[in-house]
């Protein structure tokens, strides 16, 4: 008898996030005068989602039911069976026929259809190409041929045959796939079941699809994905039940990004937070802070970019404790939280400002809440770790910041506000300091913070900076594992100099030339030197031009850095 393993994995949309829900009752929200301060954002976060009567639509969570298999790939019975093959694989002998020991079992039983028709659409196993051929008479309707390059070595490839799959699903209306590797009988055993998360992974976010915004969506037919040839057991379903984790995760942090700034003021997102703590409340405590908290705390710096909007800041503060055993590191991930970045009075404006994709402004945040609600699935022990965001927006008022102006951070520095699009990294300057006061030993911030970064690495690699070896060795073995890009910059700390002001301690920007190095100096200034420090500017990859949408990108590193973390402390 076949062995077999299933795991259901279930990723919910805005039917668990509608961003107008009723604010939970277990978490701790800083208090407002003489007023209640659910019922004061309640009413805030109401009457900023009437702004053009829009409210994300409740939909359907859709369901993927994965199951690891080892049976005959040629007795399968389904919609779709769909081969993973690199480059090597389709070699031929001289009758034309698959060297391969899969796909020519496979085309065999097909009478030479599969090589024929590969032949002729001229596939060559290259990324991004595939072949679907209509069968009649055998187990599944339909044989898919999905590239994976030369020799993947990378989980890039497998995500995107987990992608490939759910496209084809989604074309054929099919309801039940599988997948085979035409090469797995030399892959490790951790290979297999890093390949078997990276598939499913790639599955769950390809078929996400966020049409809450849209009158009309169609429903996914696809229910259920079968992996042949990578093993079965309880390890396997462990590391399929952690890929659905994070990527509910990672579309948890897509939807937030998504979501107009119109629907997602300052107040909504600290509302999304304390339902993060309220749903896994056994791992999670929340403050939120209002403005006057945050002016007792001294946030000068954050308060004035949030000075000109009629939406109120939040300060949102998450800690993650383990449900048992003892906490061996203290961690803290820190996320820009501008909802909406009109750039204030140095508005943003000319070709290439994006001023109508500036919703994206609070990716960082995105990131790190949504990192906090894998977190609350999978609950690793042994780390704690703190989630910060200075949420607010960046408007145009008279009672706004003004270029010239000089703000004072909760460190007591003071800054020279010389472009009020530089708003970021002085939200981010307090929201440093409060994490360095939570006494944690590592920090993180993530923020899409310069245009600068996106020159120089483009659309899909995050610029790292940081001062520790040993923290960029952690992040990087983290990526690896997760398969975002990342790319570390020098901190170049001559270029200092172009920050020096004449009325002040620092200007908040300097010249054009490194100018994501320039804002990670920045930042230097605002974190504890006992304290192990990283920025991600991930202002390219944070958005997805081709889709229109986000990408949930920084989480399923930041996932795999807090359990790796965890599990490696003394």
């Amino acid at each position: 008898m076949a062995a077999i393993a299933t795991i259901f994995v279930c990723f919910k949309t805005s039917s668990s996030s509608p961003f107008l829900t009723r604010f939970p009752s277990r978490f701790h929200f800083a208090t407002f005068p003489l007023r209640s301060p659910a019922r004061k954002l309640m009413s805030q976060t109401l009457a900023r989602a009437t702004l053009g009567l829009t409210h994300p639509s409740n939909i359907e969570t859709p369901k993927i039911s994965f199951t690891a298999k080892d049976v005959d790939v040629t007795e399968w019975k389904g919609d779709i069976l769909a081969v993973g093959v690199t480059e090597k694989d389709l070699a031929r002998d001289a009758k034309s026929r698959f060297e391969n020991v899969i796909l020519s079992k496979i085309d065999s039983k097909l009478g030479g259809i599969l090589a024929e028709v590969s032949s002729e659409e001229d596939f060559s196993g290259k990324v991004g190409q595939s072949t679907v051929v209509r069968i009649t008479g055998h187990g599944s309707k339909r044989v898919s041929l999905i590239g994976l390059g030369q020799s993947p070595s990378t989980p890039a490839p497998f995500k995107g045959l987990g992608e490939a799959v759910v496209a084809a699903a989604k074309s054929y209306q099919a309801s039940s796939v599988a997948v085979v590797l035409a090469s797995s009988e030399g892959l490790s055993a951790p290979s297999k079941l890093s390949t078997a998360y990276a598939i499913a992974s790639g599955a769950v976010l390809g078929l996400f699809e966020d049409n809450r915004y849209k009158s009309e969506a169609k429903k996914p037919t696809l229910q259920s994905v079968d992996i042949i040839g990578l093993g079965t057991g309880p390890e396997l379903e462990k590391k399929l039940k952690y890929a659905g984790d994070v990527s509910s995760g990672i579309i948890f942090g897509r939807e937030l990004v998504n979501s107009p700034a119109n629907v997602l003021t300052p107040g909504v997102l600290a509302e999304e937070a304390a339902n993060i703590a309220s749903t896994y409340s056994d791992v999670f405590t929340a403050k939120i802070l209002n403005a006057e908290q945050c002016a007792e705390l001294k946030m000068g710096s954050y308060l004035g970019v949030a000075a000109a909007s009629a939406n109120p800041p939040h300060f949102i503060h998450l800690c993650y404790k383990p449900p048992s055993g003892p906490v061996n590191v203290k961690l803290a991930l820190v996320g820009k939280g501008l909802t909406f970045d009109s750039g204030g009075y140095n508005i943003k404006t000319g070709p290439g400002c994006s001023i109508e994709l500036m919703k994206f402004d609070m990716g960082g945040s995105a990131a790190v809440l949504g990192t906090a609600k894998a977190l609350g699935l999978i609950k690793p022990p042994g780390v704690e770790v703190h989630f910060i965001v200075a949420a607010c927006e960046n408007m145009i008022s008279g009672t706004g910041m003004r270029p010239g102006d000089v703000v004072t951070a909760s460190n007591g520095k003071t800054i020279e506000v010389n472009n009020t699009d530089a708003e970021g990294r002085l939200t981010l300057a307090d929201a440093l300091v409060y994490a360095c006061n939570q006494g944690v030993e590592k920090i993180i911030d993530l923020a899409t913070l310069t245009g600068a970064c996106v020159v120089a690495l483009g659309p899909s690699i995050a610029g790292v900076f940081t001062p520790s070896d040993d923290l960029a060795k952690e992040i990087f073995e983290a990526s690896d594992v997760s398969g975002e890009k990342l790319w570390r910059l020098p901190m170049e700390e001559s270029y200092w100099e172009t920050m020096k002001s004449g009325v002040a301690d620092m200007v908040n920007t300097g010249g054009r030339q490194g100018g994501a190095i320039i804002a990670a100096l920045f930042l230097k200034q605002f974190v504890d030197e006992k304290v192990q420090w990283m920025h991600i500017d991930m202002a390219g990859p944070v958005w997805n031009d081709k889709k229109r949408s986000a990408t949930g990108f920084g989480i399923a590193t930041l996932v795999e850095w807090v359990l790796k973390n965890g599990s490696n402390a003394k």
